[in-house]
């Protein structure tokens, strides 16, 4: 087995290796890149994760960074420019010509070690020749600082370095035809007339826009390029770039970009100053540094496992020509497969194939031998083909294997295995390109695991507070589905529930608090609950909505909330739509044709205390699908609410309302995550058998409980009731009748149903006290064994409350 230091240059200490690759690099003749290739020796040899030169710039009183290679400096909470009169070390190695070694304990009590990605942070800041010339700056992340072989590199590397005048444009107010000028605030850029002409824009077309020339790159490197252009996300480390542009015909172009960030002062904004050439001619076959800016690009905005593997993939696997890449990560003693690419199992060896669990493979580290031994030294190693190995590695890479472990922080997040079939000579960029990948992976796999834990944390908190079933229905089908930004970690306010009502209605209810945070989540439990206690009165619809934004407003938040709310009567196949301030409702109707239902609507929750929620009809056929959501998944930054609204009434036509399911799936697919998404379905079939149904105002009057009796024998004869189920529902009526009219005052209302053979007697009156069934009655009370002779002789009762007031329901079934 060889590793990767052993396979450059046999049994040389490294600060001999060092002094041979400067050796070489002084030699060659003088390019524009040679210092930031002189200074990427700190990362090959030293150890080093980032490596920078900072010297006096055209103002004497600041150091600036006028060179750098590795990771992006903000990582470390390095700056631009350091006063060269203060207390940094920067400065004072420059004003002292000593240089600094800052190790963990050194630097633990500073005031940026806060911002620091690892606890075993250590800095060396090296002079430059004499006092007064500046100084090298190194990064490390070794537990015990930089170790004597890694100084001595740096010593070798500092006396290396000469500062040449940076290749970007002057502060002179004149561009040479290679130059640009970027000022940030605005986005007005002054472009020579070589970078118009790469770009294939004339100088008479131009309107000074960036936005103009990015709109000329490829897609895939808009990300890297951004993080250039923008100055809030502006590194030092992305100051060399290179990216590619369209063309009229043929492949993209490719372009170098150098530029520098010059800070804004008294009435002068900040500006990006540099050039812009054209790449084609020096491109290699294997990737360079600009490669890794482009990785460090895209791990910066992974939030997720996936989203890293898919981004190291990416940057590697075409570049390097390999044919296949594993990602895996350390937990406990096993390493777990989270990405492989290809993914089929047959493009890997047999013995991963049999330890196949669901999607990826996993195994004990100890199984593999060499790669434990790589994780054990965390260093990247690559055997060359023919190198002795366990099959299960032997066979990732016959003709080539790099094994990169990934450090983050103190500890081994995983390993990521490249493997070739035809053997592969690794050139030294090659080498250079796996080990800041590997740095970079593992730091990012650290932040997606944090991500991917206060997020599943956030969406159990989520699914708390929404509700953990939805009801069967009569006549209906209601499905919903919910999905959590990945925007951020905080929860969200939409919510959705759907509420089974007396007579066979059922409310569909679905809203959106503003913002994502604990109080949102909070306000969406507190109204999802108040809705459905209002909606369990009985009270109509408008009623409802207007009673949750009393509710809202006797809140005094600062939060307002959204809602659409509809009853449906599913014996009738009617609807009734309020709205405040949410989007549409969509109708899929049986015709396959989408409707977005105009309803008329009144403003969100919580805004106005006077409001008017007005109430829209709509007509059902059986077939009808309702669709209600929120706003998280028809608008976005990039599509408004009308496009929106149109694709979801598009897709929704076009989907199989029989699997009601799918049909959500499938209009979920796709959908933004810079918002929570909430959806809610509802199919209406309408009753096979509907209900019978008669209601009697019960009159006050001392013979009121045989007149119930009276209309209760007359309806039940008339459908043909059994009669014995008559003699147990004149019982129950008689009683339920005498208890609203002596222990209540106001009107009583008789309601009798049937359906299926179930018969259904209701006693509705005003006072919301429940009756009591007593626990034990003597032989010489006088009263109390009614509710014990309703509940003798039904197959069950309760009560519900109705309209300010209560509802006493008994069901009989047949033969009773």
């Amino acid at each position: 087995m060889v590793s990767e230091g052993a396979a450059i240059s046999g049994t040389r200490t490294a600060p001999q290796r060092a002094e041979a690759a400067l050796a070489s690099l002084m030699a060659s003749p003088a390019t524009p890149d040679r210092l930031r290739r002189v200074l990427e020796q700190a990362l090959v040899f030293a150890g080093a994760y980032f490596a920078g030169v900072y010297t006096p710039g055209d103002d004497a009183t600041e150091l600036c960074l006028a060179e750098s290679a590795g990771l992006p400096r903000t990582l470390y909470g390095l700056r631009d420019c350091y006063p060269a009169a203060g207390t940094s070390p920067v400065a004072e190695a420059h004003r002292t010509g000593l240089p600094r070694w800052l190790g963990p304990a050194e630097l633990a009590a500073g005031a940026d070690s806060r911002r620091t990605p690892s606890p075993d942070f250590s800095v060396a800041v090296l002079p430059l020749g004499p006092a007064g010339g500046g100084c090298l700056l190194a990064v490390g992340e070794q537990p015990g600082g930089f170790g004597t072989d890694d100084r001595t590199s740096l010593e070798l590397i500092a006396r290396a370095v000469a500062v040449p005048a940076p290749a970007v444009a002057r502060d002179t107010g004149e561009l040479t035809e290679d130059a640009f000028s970027l000022i940030m605030d605005t986005g007005r850029v002054e472009a020579g007339g070589a970078i118009l002409r790469l770009f294939g824009i004339d100088r008479e077309s131009f309107d000074g826009r960036v936005e103009t020339l990015l709109g000329r790159a490829v897609p895939e490197d808009l990300p890297a390029l951004m993080s250039v252009v923008e100055a809030d996300h502006m590194s030092i480390g992305d100051r060399e770039l290179e990216f590619r542009i369209l063309q009229p015909s043929g492949p993209p172009r490719w372009l170098r970009l150098r530029g520098r960030l010059l800070p804004g002062g008294e009435g002068r904004s900040a500006r990006l100053v540099g050039t812009v050439a054209d790449a084609s001619s020096m491109r290699s076959d294997v990737t360079d540094v600009a490669r890794v800016q482009r990785l460090a690009a895209a791990l910066a905005t992974a939030g997720t496992v996936k989203d890293v593997g898919q981004a190291v993939v990416a940057a590697l696997r075409k570049p390097l020509r390999a044919d296949r890449i594993a990602l895996a990560e350390l937990e406990n003693d096993r390493l777990v497969v989270t990405v492989l690419d290809p993914p089929e199992p047959e493009a890997w060896p047999e013995v991963w194939r049999s330890e196949w669990r669901t999607e990826w493979p996993d195994a004990p580290v100890r199984a593999m031998p060499t790669l434990a031994a790589a994780l054990r030294e965390g260093r990247a190693r690559i055997w060359p083909a023919g190198s002795p190995l366990e099959p299960a590695l032997a066979e990732v890479g016959p003709g080539g294997l790099a094994v990169l472990p990934l450090p983050a922080g103190s500890r081994m997040a995983g390993a990521c295995l490249v493997g070739w079939d035809r053997p592969h000579d690794f050139a030294p960029d090659e080498r250079a390109l796996l080990t800041a990948c590997a740095g970079l992976t593992g730091q990012a796999l650290l932040r997606a695991h944090a991500f991917d834990a206060e997020h599943e944390l956030v969406g159990m908190l989520q699914r708390t507070l929404l509700p953990r079933r939805l009801p069967r229905l009569p006549g209906a089908v209601a499905v919903a589905r919910y999905l959590p930004t990945t925007a951020g970690l905080e929860v969200g306010g939409d919510w959705y529930d759907v509420i089974p009502l007396a007579d066979n209605h059922v409310a569909l209810v679905i809203g959106d608090v503003q913002g994502h945070n604990a109080g949102a989540a909070t306000l969406m439990g507190q109204m999802r609950t108040a809705l459905r206690a209002y909606a369990a009165e009985g009270h109509p619809p408008d009623v409802v909505v207007a009673h949750a934004n009393r509710l809202l407003l006797d809140m005094e938040t600062d939060l307002f909330a959204t809602c659409a709310y509809v009853d449906v009567d599913v014996e009738q196949g009617t609807a009734w739509c309020v709205r405040a301030g949410h989007v549409q409702p969509v109708l899929r109707h049986p015709d396959g044709t989408a409707e977005i239902v105009r309803a008329e609507g009144g403003p969100p929750l919580g805004v106005l205390a006077q409001a008017e929620f007005p109430m829209t009809p709509l007509r059902l056929q059986p077939g009808t699908v309702i669709a209600l959501t929120t706003d998280g998944l028809v608008e976005s930054p990039e599509t408004d609410l009308d496009a929106g609204m149109d694709r979801l009434a598009r897709e929704l036509a076009a989907a199989d309302p029989a699997h009601l399911g799918l049909v959500a799936d499938a209009l979920l697919t796709g959908a933004h995550r810079d918002d929570d998404v909430a959806l809610l379905l509802m199919r209406y079939d309408g009753l096979a058998v509907r209900p019978l149904r008669e209601s009697w105002t019960v009159w006050r009057v001392p013979e009121a409980a045989r007149h119930a009796r009276r209309f209760t024998r007359r309806t039940l004869r008339a459908w043909g009731v059994p009669g014995d189920t008559i003699d147990a529902a004149l019982l129950v009526v008689s009683e339920l009748v005498t208890n609203a009219l002596v222990h209540t005052g106001g009107q009583v209302r008789l309601d009798i149903s049937l359906v299926n053979h179930r018969l259904r007697l209701a006693v509705a009156d005003t006072s919301p006290r429940s009756p009591v069934k007593p626990t034990s009655i003597g032989w010489e009370a006088t009263g109390g064994r009614g509710i014990l002779l309703v509940e003798a002789v039904s197959a069950a009762w309760g009560t519900v409350p109705v309209s300010g007031g209560k509802q006493v329901w008994a069901d009989l079934g047949p033969g009773r």
